[in-house]
């Protein structure tokens, strides 16, 4: 156990050091106020704060975990070793950043919470990141500051015990179409005849028709490849369907229909099933809970994992929806089309709500990338930002989380590699 020196203890300082030790390091912490006690302790120990003790280990605190309220910071990026820092403080410090409350402003999207400019969706922009505009959105630099700070650990007390950690795989597939003409009704049917017709989509019409009668599987009908080879090695993986209303009349379907729920049932008999909350729901607690009580009925289970549709995530609202839901874990914590780690880390991490102050239950699950991220991109670019980035979780031992598509397995489309990817570039790290 790490005893840590704080002459005040907030919440905010709690959470981190809890964070980075507990969560990333994988050691037991204490805190204390009280000098006698620091000094009397006989294992590892740290003081944060302005000024050091005496000849402890000490790192200076900036003064971002002893605030309260959030307030426009001036934030200078500057290159450390292979990585960046900001937050400077002095060479009394063990470190020349306060990675503590540089972390804190990562995590807890701090700069989400400032005026920024929004998408036409309402989403918080990656060009809009700090992270981004430094030339860091690619690095898990949370965990890259713990690694350092675990360096320094081990210079002074020798004597701790990291627990072994290895890299986790856990990819998730997002089901908002589940079908590309299976269980559409005869009126979006009919829909989609015409619309194929006019835009001269006579393939289309073939294929449609086909897959109604029986006579061919639907394209974007992947799931019984996507069980198979998650469980041939134990693979991790979730699988999130939408039951409220698509934002695109295309993707729509009813999904009250009984074959629409045995898919559902299907792929829980296997692994995880979560919720899409609908865009419409995201504005109104109402339709959140009836969503996921749906979901529920479905499964015969406590939903425990949800994404937001559009990934949109709009702090601190949605997330307190999800806590009073008591939504264990959310998928959402992404930039829909750039490639890099939204929060700065690769490890999931409680939610921290900035405008009350406190850590709540609900874990939030970084995702890396989706592949939304790589339209118009040759495979060969793909497979190499692909293994860069999984290469960059694994040297922090943290979780590689990447969101594709149901329809990015259809046999009938050109994309082979998120099969290779999935089937032979992740399975390398189920094992």
């Amino acid at each position: 156990m790490l005893l840590i020196y704080a002459q005040k203890s907030t919440p905010r300082i709690s959470y981190i050091f809890k964070h980075i030790c507990l969560r990333i390091l994988g050691i037991e912490v204490a805190f204390t106020s009280e000098i006698e006690e620091f000094i009397a302790h006989v294992g590892p120990k740290i003081s944060y704060g302005k000024k050091p003790l005496g000849n402890e280990l000490f790192f200076q605190s900036y003064g971002l975990l002893e605030q309260q309220g959030l307030e426009a910071i001036d934030v200078s990026v500057k290159k450390w070793g292979d990585t960046f820092g900001f937050f400077s403080v002095s060479n009394n410090s063990a470190l020349p950043f306060d990675i503590f409350a540089s972390s804190f402003f990562m995590i807890t999207r701090y700069e989400e919470y400032l005026p920024h400019v929004k998408d036409e969706v309402g989403r918080f922009m990656a060009s809009e990141s700090l992270a981004f505009k430094h030339g860091f959105l690619q690095q898990p630099i949370v965990d890259i500051w713990a690694h350092l700070f675990k360096a320094k650990l081990l210079e002074t007390f020798p004597e701790i015990e990291f627990p072994e950690k290895k890299i986790t795989i856990h990819p998730v597939i997002v089901a908002s179409q589940p079908y590309a003409y299976k269980q559409k009704g005869v009126f979006r049917s009919v829909i989609g005849y015409l619309d194929s017709f006019f835009h001269g989509k006579f393939r289309n019409i073939l294929n449609r028709t086909q897959v109604i009668l029986g006579l061919k599987r639907d394209p974007l009908d992947t799931f019984k490849w996507l069980i198979n080879k998650a469980t041939r090695r134990n693979f991790n993986l979730t699988v999130f369907f939408l039951l409220g209303n698509a934002l695109s009349f295309n993707e729509s379907m009813n999904t009250h229909r009984q074959k629409f729920k045995m898919l559902i049932k299907f792929v829980a008999d296997y692994k995880e099933v979560g919720l899409i909350f609908s865009f419409g729901a995201l504005s109104n607690y109402e339709i959140l809970k009836t969503e996921k009580r749906r979901m529920e009925e479905i499964t015969n289970r406590v939903l425990s994992s949800s994404m937001n549709s559009e990934f949109l995530v709009n702090l601190p609202d949605i997330y307190r929806h999800l806590v009073e839901l008591e939504v264990k874990r959310d998928f959402t914590m992404v930039f829909r089309d750039t490639v890099g780690f939204r929060a700065g880390t690769c490890t999931p991490f409680l939610f921290y709500d900035l405008d009350y102050e406190i850590k709540t239950p609900l874990v939030v699950h970084p995702i890396a990338m989706t592949t939304l991220a790589f339209q118009k991109k040759y495979a060969s670019d793909i497979e190499k930002t692909v293994n860069n980035t999984i290469a960059a979780v694994e040297k922090v031992n943290g979780t590689f989380t990447m969101i594709f598509s149901n329809s990015d397995f259809s046999s009938e489309e050109n994309n082979k590699v998120w099969r290779k990817i999935l089937a032979e570039k992740l399975q390398e790290y189920a094992e």
